[in-house]
């Protein structure tokens, strides 16, 4: 899968193809209809398969700090779309120019001097452009002058329930990730490079490995049962912490891993952490002797959690 950067990377070569625009945050089972779409009308049309998104994605730079959770950072999403015969993602920097381009001139520029696009699949509901004054209507009817189709994208529903993002946020939110797996078709993760910290786990005698989550603000908060990947031994069991640490008067949101049975130095690996269990909310306790305690509890239930899955599987 190529990434492209930009309109001003754009070649000759990449004229043609089929594309989809969207945020495609998650790529949940709504967004996998789409892109099942769009490698159909590839194949029907021998085209490549085209996904254009945004960076940062449009309601962060519109809504800054106080934009919903990510799901997916940028590495995450395209290494998720890569499942999915996506030949190309053109990744456009969201920003006040591209905030004010007007419609017809967005049309003009990426769509047909740019990519040459021959079938688009949008959202019946989809809005461009400055003041977000385009729609499927002017896209349909730009179609019709420039020789390229556009198709409606069909939604996507489970059980009677529209797949969005917003519902798998909102699930995440609430600590049910068994509503978010089946949203997302997958059990939700995060992934990261490990850091040093301030080695308060070690201390405690539980070491845990610090993930920068490259995000503002996080879609999962508490004390998870989790599984480790991208190490030797995968999937490794492990608890994670999601929040500030009030009891050590933290205040920027982190991701700690604890991996049980566990002793080897990983500091530097880039690893992807499966939340399955939500264990409980985080909280301040009065003494670290009381949060010792309490992580020792939370490894209990999380061996137990796996124990059960183990037996039910």
């Amino acid at each position: 899968m190529e990434l492209i950067r930009g309109l001003y990377n754009l070649r000759a070569r990449h004229r043609g193809c089929v594309a989809t625009i969207g945020n495609f945050d998650g790529v949940h089972l709504g967004h996998q209809a789409v892109l099942g779409q769009l490698a159909s009308m590839s194949a029907e049309l021998d085209m490549p398969a085209t996904v254009i998104i945004f960076e940062p994605q449009p309601q962060e730079f519109f809504a800054r700090d106080k934009a919903p959770a990510r799901l997916t950072r940028f590495r995450e999403k395209i290494q998720a779309l890569r499942r999915y015969s996506v030949q190309r993602v053109l990744c456009l920097r969201f920003d006040d120019r591209l905030a004010h381009t007007p419609p017809g001139e967005f049309i003009q520029r990426l769509l047909v001097e740019g990519l040459a696009v021959r079938r688009l699949v949008v959202g019946d509901d989809f809005r461009f452009g400055y003041r977000r004054e385009g729609n499927f209507s002017l896209l349909q009817q730009a179609g019709e002058q420039y020789d390229f189709q556009v198709v409606a994208m069909h939604s996507y529903s489970v059980e009677g329930v529209r797949v969005s993002s917003t519902r798998v946020r909102e699930a995440l939110a609430q600590g049910d990730l068994e509503a978010a797996q089946k949203w997302l078709g997958r059990p939700y993760r995060m992934s990261g490079r490990v850091a040093r910290g301030d080695r308060r786990g070690s201390a405690l005698g539980f070491p845990t490995a610090n993930i920068h989550m490259h995000r503002m603000v996080s879609p999962v908060a508490g004390v998870f049962a989790v599984e480790v990947y991208g190490l030797e031994r995968e999937p490794l069991e492990g608890v994670a912490n999601v929040g500030t640490r009030p009891t050590v008067d933290g205040t920027r949101c982190l991701l700690e891993v604890h991996v049980l049975d566990f002793d080897q130095d990983i500091y530097g690996r880039h690893v992807q952490v499966e939340f399955l269990h939500k264990l409980r909310d985080e909280q301040r306790f009065a003494s670290l002797d009381e949060l010792k305690n309490a992580i020792a509890r939370d490894c209990e239930q999380a061996r137990e959690f796996f124990r059960k899955t183990v037996a039910s599987s």
